[in-house]
């Protein structure tokens, strides 16, 4: 199997799923050692909003937020 046919399963796969796949293919790689605490919730928000449990801004209450 090439690397084609393992990204064409993956994407069948549910969003929850892929979130979890695509975290442990980058800490193979880029994170021998465990992750600090701010990139751990940094990931978790990151799956927050993929995943649709919380909703982010429009780029117009983003605009706004920033005074």
């Amino acid at each position: 199997m090439v690397a084609a046919d393992l990204s064409r399963i993956a994407f069948e796969l549910p969003p929850e799923e892929r979130l979890e796949m695509a975290r442990r293919l980058v800490e193979s790689v880029v994170a021998p050692v465990p992750l600090n605490d701010a990139v751990t919730e940094g990931i978790r928000r990151l799956e927050d909003m993929a995943t649709g449990r919380v909703e982010g801004l429009t780029e117009a209450q983003y605009r706004a937020a920033l005074g």
